[in-house]
């Protein structure tokens, strides 16, 4: 006979296949997120290199503050915001065709070919600053993102980014000498052909505030141009810590070679001045005063120079000089005149 359910064991199996129906709460992750890593277009640089170069642009971040207080008397405050790398079409891709953007030739000490730096100035915050040039107030940033600027803005818009342009030299004298000069403005982005598609650039991105507007500057750094710069500074501290040990090494050669050397050492009695009559007419027997005491010190001179100061005395039978002090400037009457 088949077992009869209770009315119980019914209600719970009809629950249980009415809950099959409904989807499972996915479990919520407690931990930490983690970015996504793309293993087809892997990191050039490291965390030291990408942290060298924000420190570089920290300094021109505040040579550039001093730079905009200047120009436009009003107080304003530029930061670097992050240091990225990316590959130039993703760069480009984010640029309008109304963007304008400042190329600007790079010279390194090995005189290599390199491609151009690239500047780029949100038009907001461009517009404000030719306004505040040309006199005029802030626009509080009501400027459209697609604005088109004038024949006259284009040629303030060159005198203004001249000066950002020049920084650079200065904030990267300390790791290199390099020299940057204005090229030009380039009004279409994606006409630039100067860099490739799938070169790896790196992007600092920087906040500047002016007043009451705020507005977003990036300076594109060409792969091939980082590599250069980084070359070079690694030769140099390769060189620099190889001369320094080369210093060492020579230093001691020479003391070994010196060591072995003869000096002459006189110790001195005394002086005195004769006339020429009076040297010429000394006899064997004379007597020269010295003008000093008896038990008065003896200067020791080494190479000519006075060194050292002791007492007259004897040593196994033969005359010697016990050294008493260091001297540590000539005195007058021991100079030869």
């Amino acid at each position: 006979m088949a077992e009869v359910l209770t009315q119980s064991q019914i209600d719970a199996l009809l629950n249980s296949m009415q809950n099959t129906d409904e989807p499972e709460e996915e479990p919520k992750q407690t931990g930490p997120e983690y970015r996504k890593y793309d293993f087809y277009s892997p990191k050039k640089y490291t965390k030291d290199r990408l942290k060298m170069l924000r420190s570089i642009y920290d300094n021109y971040a505040r040579i550039a503050t001093s730079q905009i207080n200047g120009l436009f008397r009003v107080a304003s405050e530029v930061e670097v915001v992050g240091v990225e790398e990316q590959r130039y079409y993703e760069y480009g891709n984010a640029l309008s065709e109304t963007d304008v953007i400042t190329l600007a030739n790079v010279e390194l000490q090995d005189h290599s070919k390199n491609p151009p730096m690239l500047f780029h100035i949100a038009p907001a915050l461009m517009v404000t600053m030719i306004d505040r040039m040309l006199g005029g107030m802030e626009t509080n940033g009501t400027v459209d993102m697609f604005y088109t600027y004038t024949d006259i803005e284009l040629a303030l818009y060159e005198r203004i980014i001249k000066y950002l342009v020049g920084i650079t030299s200065d904030v990267w004298a300390t790791y290199i000498k390099l020299k940057t000069n204005f090229e030009r403005i380039e009004e279409n982005p994606s006409m630039f052909q100067g860099i490739s598609v799938d070169e790896t650039v790196v992007i600092i991105m920087m906040k500047i505030q002016m007043g009451d507007v705020e507005g977003t500057m990036n300076i594109c750094i060409p792969g091939t141009l980082l590599g250069n710069i980084f070359e070079i500074i690694d030769k140099t501290k390769h060189l620099a810590d190889k001369s320094e040990q080369g210093v060492r090494n020579n230093r001691d050669d020479i003391l070994d070679s010196i060591r072995e050397s003869r000096m002459d050492v006189m110790a001195q009695l005394g002086t005195a001045k004769l006339n020429v009559d009076d040297v010429y007419n000394l006899r064997v027997g004379d007597v020269i005063d010295l003008n000093k005491p008896q038990n008065s010190s003896v200067s020791l001179h080494v190479a000519g120079q006075p060194w050292f100061t002791g007492q007259l005395g004897v040593h196994n039978k033969n005359l010697a000089v016990k050294i008493e002090n260091r001297i540590l400037e000539p005195k007058e009457e021991d100079v030869a005149v």
